[in-house]
């Protein structure tokens, strides 16, 4: 196994530097708070056309990278039986009856169970899910975990390629180090080092814009490739990738062509091929800022404000009314 964070992170050699603000809130007219962060707009040709913030700085994508991760599981054999498994395979979904079921077939058709997942026990994340499961007294499960799709995905391509499934989340394993080379080439960087994912699996840290470079790959890759397989399942299954309500789905549901996927810890990436790529970091990990630092990186990429309104601007509630919202900064309106 990984053993701890620590023995496997590269630590910086300085201090993160102090980031410019990406998001506001205002409540009442009043600024509350803010969250800084980096920044990066590709073009189609992968260029930089915008960088606020330390966007050539190492960070960890978490489940951002999964998209590209499942390129290497495609190239080590596995052959998903749908569209919904492959994109299951690419996804974080929220634990609700269809994703689970369909981790679960996974798993069985590589003649495994359950208890092969590396990834712990867990409520749905779905809430009507959990608190049905909350009154019914259901203890936590594997296949409930958001990553038991990556997870059963993984454990496929070891089947496919005949590698052992005891151990398949060590670094040394040589599934994780095809996911790790992957990342590298795709990112055009290589892995700046390599850590333990909240669901046990390696994480790897790439800066935004190789984050960027990765995804934008996919979505312009030639059809029938690994590359653009992952990102036309993810389009055409966005419930399988994220679930109910979550802004992945519905955003890949509202732009035609749009590949989104978030991260742990206040990362997003979007790709829209002939246009290019958007990925951001805020450094407090938090969520909240995500969707209106992303809408406005869309913005530049020509995607409709209309239809990115619901995103760019999330309301501040008080009372019974909202008061305020929480918008993008001047830094990326400008």
């Amino acid at each position: 196994m990984l053993g701890t964070a620590a023995d496997q992170a590269v630590p910086p050699s300085s201090p993160w530097p102090d980031t410019p603000v990406l998001v506001e809130v205002h409540r009442s007219g009043f600024l509350e708070s803010v969250h800084r962060g980096s920044l990066v707009v590709l073009d189609a040709a992968s260029e930089v056309v915008l960088a606020v913030g330390a966007v050539d700085r190492p960070t960890l994508p978490r489940s951002a990278n999964k998209p590209v991760q499942a390129t290497a599981l495609l190239a080590a054999g596995w052959v998903p039986r749908s569209g919904e498994e492959l994109a299951i395979g690419a996804g974080s979904h929220l634990g609700e009856d269809g994703h689970r079921e369909l981790a679960g077939a996974m798993l069985a058709a590589a003649g495994l169970g359950p208890d092969a997942l590396g990834c712990p026990p867990a409520l749905p994340a779905h809430e009507g899910t959990k608190a049905a499961w909350i009154a019914a007294g259901r203890a936590p499960e594997r296949l409930a975990m958001n990553c038991s799709g990556k997870h059963a995905a993984m454990l496929s391509a070891c089947v496919a390629a005949g590698w052992p499934t005891e151990g398949y989340l060590a670094r040394e394993h040589p599934l994780q180090q095809a996911i790790e080379a992957r990342l590298g080439e795709a990112a055009g960087e290589p892995v700046a080092a390599v850590v333990v994912d909240g669901c046990g699996a390696p994480q790897h840290a790439l800066s935004p814009t190789g984050l960027a470079r990765g995804v934008l790959s996919l979505v312009q890759a030639a059809e029938g490739s690994p590359g653009r397989a992952v990102a036309d399942a993810m389009r055409a299954h966005p419930w399988f990738v994220a679930g109910t309500g979550r802004e992945d789905t519905d955003l890949m549901r509202a732009v035609p062509g749009l590949l989104v996927k978030g991260g742990a810890d206040g990362v997003h990436v979007a790709a829209l091929p002939g246009a290019g790529a958007v990925a951001l970091k805020l450094d407090d990990g938090g969520d909240r800022g995500r969707t209106p630092a992303l809408a406005a990186g869309l913005r530049r990429l020509g995607v409709d404000p209309e239809v990115l309104a619901p995103w760019a601007r999330t309301p501040v509630s008080g009372g019974d009314g909202v008061v305020g919202e929480v918008r993008a900064s001047a830094a990326l309106e400008a």
